[in-house]
C-alpha cells in the first residue's frame, strides 16, 4: 500500500499555534448550536424552503403550491426551522408570512450555493 504523503510523521507540537487555536474555540455550547444549524439546514426540502423564502416572504399556501407538498408537512419543517431560528413569521389578518430570520441566513445559503455552483462549474 502506498504511504499516504499527507500523515504527519513528525512528534513535534507546535505549541504556539495549538494555544492560539484553543484560545478562539467556542465552548462546547455554541459549536453544539453550530452543528444543528447546518443539521437543520442538511435537507432537500428544507433548502427548498430556504431558497423559496430568500425570493420573497410566503405564506405555508404559497410555500406549499411553489413545493408541491402539503400545508401539514410544509408547516411542519418550517416549525423545525423556526426552532433553530432559520426562519421567522409574522401575521397579518389570517394569513401567516415566514421569510428568513435575518440577513445571516441568507448570507449562508447564498455562499453555500454559490460553492456549489463554483464547483459543478469545474
Amino acid at each position: 500500500m502506498p504511504k499516504n504523503e499527507y500523515i504527519c510523521d513528525c512528534n513535534m507540537v507546535h505549541k504556539e499555534m495549538v494555544q492560539d487555536t484553543l484560545s478562539k474555540m467556542p465552548d462546547n455550547e455554541t459549536l453544539h448550536n453550530l452543528a444543528d444549524l447546518f443539521k437543520i439546514m442538511g435537507d432537500t426540502t428544507r433548502c427548498k424552503l430556504l431558497f423559496a423564502l430568500l425570493q420573497n416572504e410566503m405564506c405555508v399556501c404559497d410555500l406549499a403550491n411553489v413545493l408541491s407538498m402539503t400545508k401539514s408537512s410544509i408547516s411542519h419543517q418550517l416549525s423545525n426551522m423556526k426552532e433553530v431560528g432559520l426562519v421567522k413569521c409574522r401575521k397579518e389578518g389570517k394569513t401567516v408570512y415566514y421569510s428568513l430570520d435575518d440577513c445571516h441566513i441568507s448570507e449562508i445559503f447564498e455562499v453555500g450555493l454559490k460553492h456549489i455552483n463554483h464547483k459543478n462549474e469545474r
